[in-house]
């Protein structure tokens, strides 16, 4: 009967751990003149092929480094001219399933394929593992890619490649320096970054199967598999996907290849171009037409796709969540076949609310303006964005700039242009002083843009009423006030109607309020808001005379900022904290009608009207007197 996949994973850690057990009490007796004997008979040789075993066990991230790299380089040196006496995984499968009554051949054939994918799987911890310096790391992978090359005659062998990447994936440690070293030796080439894609797609496929059969098991070192695995996982996903360098569009670009075939799977089909090195060290391009390169990038760009759709449906924790939307819009939608397709996702990205909506939008507004995307309800959510917390998150540049330019459509109406300009005025007054620098100048660019919003900057109710009863035109509370004309009741003089707290920004009677907020900015006390204020006081409606602020010179503002530039201006006078008369009182009686602050002494300090006219205080007594005193002490 056969073994299940699971007793055979129990077998194979067994006779791993054995085999490395081995290794270790090996390596003690064992010198390195001897290691290099034992590698030299089984290259000259095949008479010595029972050396191979023992030289695979010191492929092991606890083996000496010499001996570790002495192992690799004549074990692989052995397998490179054998390969195509190796059988395929297909043949030797059904070769498994027969008796040792074959020929010589396929016996040794087979017992040579087992040792190969012990050899294989040997590399693969060895570049995994954290424990083996940067120069074995880089010799195993090394080996890795050439195998990847030569296994299959010149075809991409993928099934090498994908057991790699699903090791680096499903590494329970940190695999950055080698994700870092197959970006600078490997993702440059096409048929390198094909096959990652491919991978990629096919892991986050299964990632839910995989997940579930390494919850709660050990590994090979009797280790606990730690409980936040999946999200290491998914970490190292993201880490791989986003080091992938971006896809070449250009029509006229030619693609480099690490197989001899490219991304074909067959001799017999059509090759890509790209560039060999020929003998002269020079670079030669096969088949260089511009029909196999748009054929190149037709199918990156699916697989890419593919890539990053299966990435995004996986349950991502929330600080890659974060990552993948602050670059989503420039790493991701510009190579996509088709962008529309992640409208789902950003929409329900959205929809959250947050920093996470706030994030969201720099790839909405690209499929929105770039891409058809319908959103129906866009301006009420970017209204709902609008908190003082907003102004603290670590994205409100690329915010602010998007909201400035969200708002810069002619054809939105009046009502909903002064629903943002009133809610930006009344955030105004609990934000830091940047982001009153933010808020003026979005607030600046909207009475630019839209005249008939004008009249928030100074709305004046006692004249709006005077002016409507001698028209007789004054409103009934049931009667609708309309945005061209709007009106406030007299009963409610002084009331400002603005209701902050309602969702729909048409909805909030922006159009029977103003911008008295932004009146209160002129005394502020960072003089950088009260100086950049006055710039409401010009007449925006002549669109000729004025120009829009850029809103990006202020959206990265911050205290630091603010205070960096204040200290950089030059002052021409000093305000300085003395008085040019000398006060009489702590108050002065204008600010407290009704209350009179006299001097207690007052009646002491009189002065006394001489005849000659003359004025002698209490003062030059008292100093007198101290004189005599003086004197008659002495």
């Amino acid at each position: 009967m056969a073994s299940t996949p699971a007793k055979k994973s129990k077998k194979e850690k067994k006779r791993r751990r054995k085999s490395d057990e081995e290794g270790e009490e090996e390596a003690k007796t064992l010198t390195l003149d001897g290691l290099k004997t034992l590698a030299h008979e089984l290259l000259s040789s095949l008479a010595h092929v029972n050396n191979l075993p023992r030289l695979l066990s010191f492929l092991s991230p606890s083996s000496p480094l010499e001996f570790a790299l002495e192992s690799l380089i004549s074990v692989q040196s052995f397998f490179v001219p054998l390969l195509p006496e190796i059988p395929a995984a297909s043949s030797s499968s059904s070769s498994r399933s027969k008796l040792e009554d074959e020929d010589p051949k396929t016996v040794f054939g087979l017992w040579l394929k087992q040792r190969f994918d012990e050899f294989i799987n040997a590399l693969i911890r060895l570049a995994v593992s954290p424990h083996p310096s940067e120069a074995l790391r880089d010799v195993a992978l090394d080996a890795i890619m050439d195998f990847v090359k030569l296994r299959k005659g010149g075809r991409f062998q993928s099934a090498i490649y994908h057991r790699f990447l699903q090791s680096i994936i499903h590494a329970a440690s940190s695999v950055d320096p080698l994700v870092d070293l197959l970006v600078s030796k490997y993702f440059k080439y096409t048929d390198v970054r094909y096959f990652t894609y491919t991978s990629m797609d096919k892991i986050a496929r299964n990632f839910e199967t995989t997940k579930l059969s390494h919850s709660g098991k050990r590994d090979s070192d009797n280790n606990d598999i730690p409980e936040s695995s999946e999200e290491i996982a998914i970490h190292n996903m993201y880490y791989v996907l986003s080091h992938l360098p971006s896809l070449e569009l250009d029509k006229e670009a030619s693609y480099e290849m690490w197989c001899e075939f490219g991304i074909s799977s067959k001799k017999g089909k059509e090759r890509v171009s790209s560039k060999i090195s020929s003998t002269d060290g020079k670079a030669t391009n096969i088949n260089s037409d511009l029909s196999s390169t748009s054929h190149v990038t037709k199918k990156l760009k699916s697989k890419f796709t593919k890539a990053w759709l299966s990435f995004l449906k996986l349950p991502l924790p929330l600080d890659v969540y974060k990552e993948v939307l602050a670059t989503l819009h420039q790493n991701v939608i510009p190579s996509m076949a088709n962008p529309a397709i992640l409208s789902d996702f950003l929409t329900r990205s959205y929809d959250i609310g947050g920093v996470v909506s706030v994030m969201a939008l720099s790839g909405l507004f690209i499929l929105m303006t770039q891409h058809g995307l319908e959103y129906p309800k866009f301006y009420e959510k970017l209204y709902a964005l609008l908190t003082p917390s907003v102004f603290m998150a670590k994205h409100r540049a690329v915010f602010f700039q998007l909201l400035d330019m969200c708002l810069k459509s002619t054809y939105i109406s009046a009502s909903l242009a002064a629903a943002f300009a009133k809610k930006l005025s009344r955030l105004a007054l609990s934000v830091p002083p940047s982001g009153e620098l933010i808020i003026i100048s979005v607030i600046h660019n909207l009475l630019r843009r839209h005249p008939s919003i004008n009249f928030l900057v100074h709305w004046d109710g006692e004249e709006a009423n005077a002016d409507a009863s001698v028209k007789g035109d004054q409103p009934n509370e049931n009667e609708r006030v309309s945005d061209a004309a709007p009106l406030m009741h007299n009963k409610e003089q002084g009331v400002d109607l603005f209701n902050s707290e309602a969702t729909d920004p048409v909805k909030s009677k922006a159009m029977r309020s103003s911008l008295w907020e932004i009146d209160t900015l002129r005394h502020h006390y960072s003089p950088a808001v009260s100086r950049f204020v006055a710039s409401l006081e010009n007449d925006l409606t002549v669109r000729a005379k004025t120009t829009e602020v850029a809103v990006a010179d202020f959206s990265s503002g911050s205290y630091a900022t603010v205070f960096r530039d204040e200290i950089r201006r030059r002052i021409k006078q000093v305000p300085l904290a003395f008085y040019r008369a000398t006060p009489t009182s702590l108050f002065s009686e204008s600010d407290f009608p009704g209350w009179t602050f006299v001097d207690q002494n007052a009646d002491k300090n009189e002065s006394k009207i001489q005849e000659n006219g003359t004025l002698n205080t209490v003062e030059s007594e008292n100093r007198e007197l101290l004189k005599r005193r003086r004197v008659e002490t002495c």
